[in-house]
């Protein structure tokens, strides 16, 4: 190669960074896979009652979350596969722990059911917009972003005072409503969304 004559591998100067590929063995989705094992490892420890172990590995989870993003901008490492698992290790922990809670009677079985279906109808809106031919951005709205926030807290605060203790029943029970508010809001949110764009193709 001549000296001066730019590398075909290389990006030139000024130009986007390149897009997320499909490699599957990146450093971030390792990290994501983990995550995913811990989704049978706490659901276990919760039913063992181990709320305490439960706990650590809930916050182990989010910190990894946090861990496998960073990464992924540091070292350029996105890909299409994780994009797609991320979400999914985030959503099936946090669903597992609030039906397991339930399950043992720390939150309440409505909010659990009301959890599920809104994700449920999330992901049922989603393929029937693909079925129609339409294919939505999946963007979070900041109702959702709220929502999945306060959820966390709820499902950290829930382990944490069964675990550990003490109890704190005013502030559990303000975040019970909370979640069950902004779940509600947040699928009503979609539900219009969705009945937009169908309309749209009417």
């Amino acid at each position: 190669m001549a000296a001066g004559e730019p590398d075909p591998g290389s990006t030139p100067p000024g130009a986007p960074a390149p897009g997320p590929t499909h490699d599957l063995l990146t450093l971030p989705n390792i990290i994501t896979f983990v995550r995913l094992l811990a989704v049978p490892a706490t659901i276990w420890l919760i039913l063992q009652k181990r709320l305490d172990l439960a706990f650590l590995v809930f916050v182990a989870a989010g910190l990894s979350d946090a861990l496998d993003g960073w990464l992924a901008r540091v070292l350029n490492a996105r890909s299409q596969i994780g994009a797609l698992l991320d979400p999914m290790a985030d959503k099936a922990l946090l669903v597992s722990v609030y039906v397991t809670l339930a399950a043992i009677q720390v939150l309440p079985d409505w909010l659990a059911i009301l959890v599920v279906f809104r994700d449920v109808l999330i992901v049922g809106g989603l393929l029937l917009l693909w079925m129609v031919g339409q294919r939505p951005v999946i963007q979070p709205i900041l109702v959702s972003k709220v929502n999945t926030a306060l959820q966390i807290g709820l499902a950290a605060l829930a382990l944490f005072t069964a675990g550990f203790g003490p109890p704190m029943p005013v502030a559990l029970e303000a975040l019970i409503w909370l979640v069950a508010a902004t779940t509600l809001a947040s699928g009503i949110a979609y539900v219009i969304g969705a009945a937009r764009r169908l309309k749209g193709l009417g």
